[in-house]
């Protein structure tokens, strides 16, 4: 093995843990058992086995890739200290920033993410950050201006005391660490930058609740009586800088593109083709990072990791470097938790290992010359001619200029004077600008679906491109998780309706490994989170099981004599045991097991609401009823885990929405049925078929899957269930019951 003094990066298969590996194979012997019992036993049983086969092969069907994606895990060391020695001259980057709604994304998050990306470690002279407002607010722009004032201070104080945190609210959220090696006179520059960071904040505030009017007659004319879906392209360079200064500022351009109702926007994807375009023809550097707005740079030597990773594999290029999504405000032991640590440990290094790792929208860095639809066996200079003759990039002689320069790897020249690219920005982010060109289809990000980032990364994978994975240590990026019930169901409903779409699509990863260059193993991990959605049906029709088979009086489980029972029991219990497994090989506690397995699996949650509801839209689009619209959410900053409610019950809110319906409505049917069992009042049962305590179990089992549901409905406020959800999901328990069959023969 190199040297690792001479090293950027290694990357190094991870050994998996021989207990975890039993524990795997033993819940896939037994769900092969089960699936054998079924068969050996269908003759003798009617419609309820049938359904409890059929829900069990996809439960089976779903381990089987999930054991596939996570198999072969690999990590990726990067050394940023070998960089400055091994290259002689790092590369430009251009950081996209993205917000769409002022309101639902309040201008402050926005500028603490761009102010921990402009005070990052890397030359300032290499660095541009484009920020793309989508909502076309005055209030974006004001404190973007403001915050560049703020951080000519800022950028400076973060390296002169090697700050960790550069993202100011969660920098000043905790008091000042003093030590003896402190410098003199820390102390006084901490509180003096405390005070402007609460200037800067009030600044803001002010302008919201609209206690300090906007001037419309400068920099803010463009937005005087503007319409958010209706407006001409705007683009301010707030700030350029001109010298090499080590604590300066990078470039910073606000960058509002033309809407107009009659041409189709394409959200975030289009937002993000538009930034592509308008850097290109003034800063073009060959790298290019994206971020949510509200997902700040947690580490200050994110670019250097990044580029060890993206520089320093000779045979393996990799297309993209993707940060796993992390978050800052989840409880300790809140059952949420439990799926951000088992994606950071388990389901990253696994995809990491096969192609690369998925891109997920945020928290990633990207060669310019993929996005213009190169391949790792391209001839570039054929290439280029082709799609040039074809004016696939649209025509802008300056676009076509820069992009024949990223394609070709030819030096790139930093501008001199960005206002001089301006003109030619404003031309590439006008919406008629992609007509007749390959934007959205095979250049950029790839339109066809709300989530976009699946779907552009499987594009590139499909090219026979690799990604790499990046986990230094503190995280890269740190976001804010969904803090209500509400918005995380919006969240996940969004996800899984583009998902979809792309599944029931001609961008279904199986046409990329038959036609293109998608690996086997890739396309299985791709089916494994596109069909997520479709958990929600085997899932809802297994829950309905033990509360059918107790109203009529049938069974789906063996009865408690036969030792068939014991499949059954023993996949229960392994499945959990793993789960226990897993939270303690993770550095979580026992009590966080527990609250995930009584609290409410949070899997079965949103698959049963979300989930449900992202199949329903889906099926809708297809059967041309409807289209799915990019629903943008409320973001919420804490400074810390302390500003939240004492316990992570407070994160169950609810409201009027019929995606509390289905769950609702199948707690009732849940009670009914135990009610109807206990008091006896089932049909007749045919032989010895009847209900047993296997359903009364599995019954209990639902009920206790969701007791958050529970608590809601006598809950009061926005933490209890509406009387109008109540009154729906009765009426649909109800239904459900006069159509059971009185006699049953299963």
């Amino acid at each position: 093995m190199e040297n690792p003094q001479h090293l950027l990066c290694e990357k190094t298969p991870l050994k998996i843990n021989a207990l975890q590996k039993t524990l795997e194979i033993a819940i896939l012997f037994f769900f092969i058992c089960v699936l054998f019992y079924r068969l050996l036993s269908l003759r003798d049983h009617g419609f309820v086995w049938l359904l409890a086969f059929t829900c069990e092969s996809w439960f089976a069907f779903n381990w089987v890739l999930t054991l596939i994606t996570q198999w072969t895990p690999v990590e990726y060391k990067t050394y940023p200290h070998n960089l400055l020695q091994q290259v002689s001259e790092l590369p430009p980057v251009d950081m996209f920033v993205t917000t769409a709604d002022a309101k639902l994304e309040p201008p402050i998050i926005t500028v603490n993410t761009v102010l921990s990306l402009l005070a990052v470690d890397y030359p300032t002279h290499k660095l541009a950050c484009y920020v793309s407002d989508d909502g076309c607010s005055p209030l974006s722009l004001y404190s973007l201006v403001e915050a560049s004032k703020f951080a000519k201070l800022w950028v400076p104080f973060c390296k002169k005391y090697h700050v960790q945190v550069r993202a100011p609210f969660r920098y000043f959220s905790d008091n000042p660490i003093l030590s003896s090696y402190s410098p003199s006179g820390f102390l006084q520059e901490w509180t003096k930058m405390k005070d402007e960071y609460e200037k800067l904040c009030q600044k803001i505030e002010d302008a919201v609740q609209n206690l300090a009017p906007l001037d419309f007659s400068r920099d803010n004319v463009d937005f005087a009586h503007i319409d958010s879906r209706n407006h001409p392209t705007i683009i301010k360079v707030i700030w350029e800088t001109k010298e090499r200064i080590s604590n300066g500022l990078p470039h910073l351009v606000y960058v509002a593109r033309e809407k107009r109702p009659n041409h189709s926007h394409h959200y975030k994807a289009g937002a993000m083709n538009a930034l592509t375009r308008v850097s290109g023809v003034m800063t073009n550097a060959p790298f290019m990072l994206n971020v949510d707005c509200d997902m700040y740079a947690n580490n200050p030597k994110i670019v250097l990791h990044a580029m060890c990773l993206l520089l320093g594999f000779k045979q393996e290029k990799g297309a993209f470097v993707q940060f796993p999504q992390m978050f800052y405000n989840i409880l300790k032991d809140d059952p949420c938790e439990s799926k951000v640590v088992e994606a950071v440990k388990k389901i990253w290094p696994g995809l990491a290992g096969i192609q690369g790792p998925f891109y997920a929208g945020t928290g990633c860095f990207h060669r310019r010359k993929v996005f213009y639809g190169s391949s790792l066996t391209d001839n570039e200079g054929n290439l280029t001619s082709e799609r040039l003759n074809k004016g696939c990039f649209g025509n802008s002689p300056e676009l076509i200029r820069s992009a024949t320069q990223i394609l070709l790897e030819e030096n790139i020249d930093q501008p001199d004077d960005l206002s001089c690219a301006v003109d030619a920005a404003y031309h590439v982010a006008h919406s008629e600008f992609e007509h007749d060109t390959l934007w959205g289809k095979k250049v950029g990000w790839v339109y066809g679906s709300v989530t976009e980032d699946v779907l552009t990364g499987m594009k590139i994978h499909a090219r026979g491109w690799k990604s790499i994975l990046c986990m230094p240590e503190p995280p890269g990026f740190l976001g804010a998780a969904p803090s209500t019930t509400h918005v995380m169901l919006i969240q996940r409903k969004r996800g899984i309706t583009g998902l979809l779409e792309i599944l029931f699509s001609k961008n279904c990863p199986i046409f990329a490994t038959l036609y293109a260059k998608l690996e086997f193993r890739q396309c299985l991990a791709y089916l494994w989170i596109l069909i997520w959605g479709l958990h929600s049906i085997p899932d809802l029709c297994y829950a309905l099981l033990p509360a059918y088979c107790l109203i009529t009086n049938s069974h789906f489980l063996p009865k408690v004599q036969e030792p068939a029972l014991i499949i059954f029991a023993a996949v229960f219990l392994i499945k959990h045991l793993n789960t226990l497994h897993s939270n303690l090989d993770s550095g979580r506690s026992i009590r966080a097991w527990w609250n995930q397995l009584t609290v409410g699996p949070w899997s079965k949650i949103l698959s049963l609401t979300a989930s449900l509801f992202g199949v329903i839209t889906v099926v809708f689009k297809l059967l041309g009823i409807s289209e799915v619209t990019f629903e943008v959410t409320q973001k919420e900053q804490n400074s810390s885990s302390s500003d939240q409610e004492a316990t992570y019950d407070a994160r169950f809110t609810f409201d009027e929405s019929p995606i509390f319906v289905p769950a609702t409505a199948l707690l009732f049917l849940h009670f009914t049925a135990l009610v109807t069992a206990a008091l006896g009042l089932q049909p007749p049962a045919h032989g010895v078929n009847g209900a047993g305590l296997g359903e009364m179990m599995c019954s209990v089992w639902v009920v206790l899957c969701f007791w958050p549901f529970v608590k809601g409905l006598f809950g009061e406020g926005k933490y209890g269930i509406p009387m109008a959800t109540i009154v729906k999901s009765a009426v649909l328990a109800l239904l459900f019951m006069y159509f059971c069959p009185k006699n049953t023969t299963s």
